[in-house]
């Protein structure tokens, strides 16, 4: 991995506690007079335009957004950039008229999967609430890999103590006030990262004034706007079909629909979110498509901040670990508490417990922290972890929201077309280095099949699994 050492460990280490302390402090202090299940679970059905606004951006623009675009832009081109933009945001548009519908039709619904349960019953519930989970526990595993090797990069730091730092600290103060401390810190990392992401994108212009533009990337990688470069269109419907599918799926979203004081507030929240979001992906993977067009070697994950680092200035990197943290921990208290709320409102529908569903809650988010914990030490991918997630997301996504506008899926028939979307998906989806599949490359050799599939794995296992579930809909 490399690494530039611009701060200290220490300095790192000790900013790193202080700022998680300052989160934990005030999700603390802020949550203390809301307590009870209501509050945990949906804010008592009470918050306004700018929390929401701010809750919504702030645990949509997790530390993520400071690799995955830029990351994607290196081999994607302009297509992943509009792809990423889009997709991330696309979802809070379609949320101004799903939570709305559901708001009606459910009024008394916390979660999206309790609703499903109520659409559908139990097999199906439960396959939507395994995908939800582990969809969550993988984002929350990139989210603590993410920042744990920026803070690596730039201070040496080991990654295992970064993660330990964040993870204890969000852990702390969500199971304790639940969705009221994350939208109250979410209120506060969005301010802070909002001054602090225009701070940084001044600098990165700046610093690169006679490149951050179209014709620098022309001149040095025309393939990466050309239109006859095929990934712009791959990568751009791939990332916006995965990102959207998945944020879809995301309880904490659901959380935030039922959080709203009322649909006026719920609507304006979306659009307002919907148009801060796509101008920051959209730049953070522009940033991508400059770095590679100035060095063509640059490590895909790091391309934002090989533009912004170059001076190896203290000031800027004490910026970056301020907003990395903020932005890491504002997801992972959304994730914490989202996971939480799927086990307490669902989870005795699934497990026999004889005790407090609640505290049950608390100890398997404990858990999962743990595997996060030890799979961010590794330091994997973070693009590849997001999208194995979002694949299994892409093979649900379009038979349960077209069930609720369409009377004709059963249960049995909706479970079968996202079985088939997954096993579709699987087998296309790409090994890590993107050379092969469990198809192609593995089952039958790669000269198999033409080029378009075998150099387009990841493209085609996302059509695949989500449509693919299309052509079962209408089996009895």
């Amino acid at each position: 991995m490399e690494q530039i050492n611009i701060l200290s460990q220490s300095s790192a280490i000790l900013l790193t506690l202080v700022i998680s302390i300052i989160f934990l402090i005030i999700g603390i202090i802020y949550s203390n007079k809301y307590q009870g299940l209501n509050n945990y679970l949906v804010a008592n059905r009470s918050v306004g335009t700018f929390s929401l606004t701010a809750s919504l951006v702030a645990s949509a623009l997790g530390a993520w957004i400071l690799f995955g675009p830029a990351s994607a832009a290196t081999w994607g081109g302009i297509g992943a950039v509009i792809g990423y933009a889009l997709g991330t945001a696309f979802p809070l548009f379609i949320l101004i008229y799903l939570g709305k519908k559901f708001r009606t039709l459910y009024p008394k619904g916390k979660t999206l999967i309790e609703i499903i349960r109520i659409r559908f019953g139990s097999k199906l519930f439960k396959l939507i609430l395994f995908l939800s989970i582990f969809y969550m526990t993988i984002f929350l595993i990139a989210e603590v890999t993410a920042v744990s090797i920026l803070i690596k990069y730039i201070s040496n730091t080991d990654l295992w103590i970064t993660a330990l730092i964040v993870i204890v600290s969000s852990l702390i103060y969500t199971l304790y006030g639940g969705l009221r401390a994350s939208i109250i810190t979410d209120n506060i990392q969005f301010i802070v990262f909002v001054l602090l992401l225009l701070l940084a994108f001044s600098y990165l212009i700046s610093f690169n004034s006679n490149e951050f533009n179209f014709e620098f990337i022309k001149l040095n990688k025309p393939n990466l706007l050309s239109p006859n470069y095929i990934p712009n269109f791959t990568a751009g419907l791939t990332f916006f079909i995965a990102v959207a599918a998945t944020n879809l799926f995301h309880q904490g979203n659901w959380q935030r629909i039922y959080a709203a004081k009322n649909n006026y507030v719920l609507k304006k929240s979306l659009i307002l979110s919907f148009i801060i979001i796509i101008p920051v992906v959209f730049i953070m993977g522009f940033s991508g498509l400059v770095a590679v067009s100035q060095n063509s070697k640059v490590v895909p994950d790091l391309a934002f901040f090989y533009l912004l680092l170059k001076e190896q200035s203290v000031a800027l990197s004490i910026i970056i670990l301020v907003l990395a943290i903020s932005l890491t921990v504002s997801s992972i208290d959304t994730l914490i508490n989202a996971i939480s709320s799927l086990i307490v409102v669902d989870g005795k529908k699934v497990i026999e417990f004889k005790g407090n569903y609640l505290n049950l809650s608390k100890q398997i988010i404990i858990l999962l922290s743990l595997i996060a914990f030890f799979v961010a030490s590794k330091g994997l991918s973070i693009l590849y972890l997001f999208l194995l997630a979002d694949l299994f997301c892409c093979a649900a996504v379009l038979t349960v929201f077209y069930s609720f506008y369409s009377k004709s899926l059963n249960e049995k028939n909706s479970y079968i077309s996202i079985i088939i979307g997954l096993v579709s998906g699987i087998l296309l989806f790409p090994s890590p280095d993107f050379s092969k599949s469990i198809l192609v490359g593995i089952i039958f050799p790669t000269d198999f099949f033409p080029s378009i599939v075998s150099q387009s794995l990841l493209f085609c296992s996302f059509i695949l699994a989500t449509f693919m579930p299309i052509f079962s809909w209408k089996l009895k």
